[in-house]
């Protein structure tokens, strides 16, 4: 999980146009992991902060864990304007979490929370240090916040699939970790990690604008393939064209909890050499598939 592409212009549109989590979703992980204002989570994968401030809190400390620099300063303004002081940005990835684990110390963590990120780390190696680093009836919080926009099964959505595909020659079918068979392995490799897993679901719809639209599309592309400003009316024009005659277009969004708790002392954690293993499935961002990026 390093040199994701998500600096620059693309982490200010990311933070003004990405969706954050609904209200329940805090709800049900404080209360699986029972946070208490003495606890510290950490948010691995925290973009620009939009699990990890209603997170906050929750609870005594949140270390917001994310490799590009420039999601990090976005994360760190909007803390600013909610005036939260108990949030620690770091510069870092999946790779690092052996190294936070020695600073911190074994059991001290109360959970780590994964939103809609796991598909960049290698989340078996991952599993096995975080075991290590929960103290008792803590855990691992992995949690999807929804497909892709042009991934759903809305007619806009098929419609916008197709402009994309055609517009730019990437074949989007990456799901990001929300598809039924990365959930089954999820948990599966949560189980051999030594987690107890539950799963919670919440369906919810979100309705926008073409301008939240477009904004969306434009915080998935790769800083490099962004659209300059000045031809960024034309493109939202084309969307709007391919998408006629809806002006307006509702997600139906599936949220999945991955929530793996821990019901004995902890544990050491794994080798950290083992977080340090070639990814064994793949990016989603790989030659042809999607030059979006899927986080959400």
């Amino acid at each position: 999980m390093s040199g994701l592409g998500f600096g620059g212009e693309v982490a200010e549109l990311y933070a003004r146009f990405r969706r954050g989590y609904p209200t329940g979703v805090v709800d049900v992980v404080a209360g699986h992991f029972g946070f208490t204002r003495g606890d510290v989570v950490v948010d691995l994968g925290c973009g620009s902060g939009q699990l990890a401030l209603p997170i906050s809190e929750r609870v005594g400390t949140l270390i917001g864990v994310d490799p590009e620099p420039d999601m990090l300063a976005q994360a760190r303004r909007a803390a600013a304007k909610r005036d939260a002081s108990n949030l620690l940005w770091i510069v870092g990835s999946d790779r690092n979490m052996p190294e936070l684990g020695r600073v911190l110390g074994q059991g001290t963590l109360a959970a780590v929370m994964i939103g809609q990120a796991l598909h960049w780390m290698e989340a078996e190696s991952l599993f096995g240090v975080l075991v290590g680093l929960v103290r008792p009836a803590g855990g691992v919080a992995v949690i999807t916040n929804g497909a892709p926009l042009w991934l759903q099964e809305s007619g806009w959505s098929v419609a916008l699939r197709e402009f994309l595909q055609t517009s730019f020659g990437w074949r989007l079918d990456a799901t990001c970790g929300t598809d039924e068979a990365s959930q089954a392995r999820y948990r599966r490799e949560l189980t051999d990690a030594g987690f107890e897993v539950v799963e919670h679901h919440i369906d919810y719809e979100d309705v926008l604008d073409l301008d939240s639209l477009v904004g969306g599309l434009l915080s998935a592309f790769p800083v490099e393939e962004l659209p300059t400003p000045e031809r960024r009316e034309a493109f939202a024009a084309r969307v709007a064209r391919a998408l006629a005659p809806e002006t307006r277009f509702t997600e139906h969004v599936h949220v999945s909890m991955l929530l793996g708790r821990t019901t004995s002392p902890s544990r050491p954690a794994a080798d950290p050499r083992a977080a340090r293993q070639p990814r064994r499935h793949g990016s989603n961002r790989r030659p042809g598939s999607a030059g979006f990026a899927c986080r959400e």
